[in-house]
């Protein structure tokens, strides 16, 4: 039998679009002190995630027998999940939720429920984080419930004889490589690359295609998938930012003058 990977994905704000609102004064937040003002900001899938979806095709690529499920929490992740079904996925579906509702234990008890609603997976590929809240709490949750163990910053992922896999880890000292069996959870670090780019044909076939609806009530998740925390409060602080450019009639003379502009503000000696 082929083996199963799962991956879970989220849709965020575009990390890049909401830092260009903050410098320029212009993120907001809404009238409920909870949630910024999003009309404006684009949103896409959590870079993590699109690289973990990555992974799991370069698994496929270097020969396993394997059916990649992506599925999203969310009210509308259907153009991740489209995306993910024109880089490769084979089945995509997203659990209809307020994601402004639901903490990480909350997500964490409704992605193991869903995995386990397909018959389980041998492998749960995530992001390391999500660009929002940045916890990268969800994976090591969902390896708990499902009792699985799970593996953090992953940069490359092999499959081996078990079936087992080896996994270089990302850390401070370097490279740490490691061997688990499966079932297992697998959180993907950036350091393993640039994610492939759908072609046209795909992404236009992708379009039509309607990702599966499972809701909270048909996962079964009880009491216990309730959130353990909400949020209160959120505010924006003021940033300000300033460009100066140095005069000079030569790169040589312009050096100069940054040199001695930045020993006068004592950047350096």
């Amino acid at each position: 039998m082929p083996m199963n990977i799962v991956i879970c994905a989220k849709e965020v704000l575009d990390p890049d679009a909401v830092d260009n609102y903050a410098l320029a004064g212009k993120l907001e937040v809404e009238a409920d002190g909870k949630t910024l003002v999003r009309k404006s900001i684009p949103r896409l899938m959590n870079a993590y995630d699109e690289q973990a979806i990555e992974c799991a095709l370069r698994l496929r690529d270097a020969g396993a027998d394997c059916k990649i499920h992506v599925v999203s929490l969310g009210t509308a992740p259907t153009k991740i999940l489209q995306h993910s079904v024109a880089m490769g996925a084979d089945e995509v579906a997203m659990i209809p939720v307020d994601t402004a509702s639901v903490d990480g234990h909350a997500t964490a008890s409704l992605l193991a429920a869903f995995i386990k609603s397909i018959g389980g997976a041998d492998l749960v590929l995530c992001g390391r984080q999500a660009s929002d809240v940045d916890q990268g709490v969800v994976p090591s949750m969902i390896a708990e419930m499902l009792g699985m163990p799970v593996v953090t910053v992953a940069r490359e992922v092999e499959l081996i004889d078990g079936p087992a896999l080896r996994v270089t880890r990302v850390t401070p000292d370097g490279d740490e490589i490691v061997e688990v069996g499966c079932p297992a959870v697998v959180t993907i670090s950036n350091e393993l690359g640039d994610p492939r780019y759908p072609t046209g044909i795909r992404t236009v076939k992708a379009q039509r295609v309607k990702p599966r609806q499972v809701s909270p009530d048909e996962l079964g998740v009880d009491e216990g998938g309730k959130p353990r925390w909400t949020m209160t409060r959120q505010s924006v602080e003021q940033i300000t930012g300033s460009c100066e450019f140095i005069d000079g009639d030569s790169a040589a003379a312009k050096a100069r003058a940054l040199v001695e502009r930045l020993r006068a503000d004592g950047v350096i000696e």
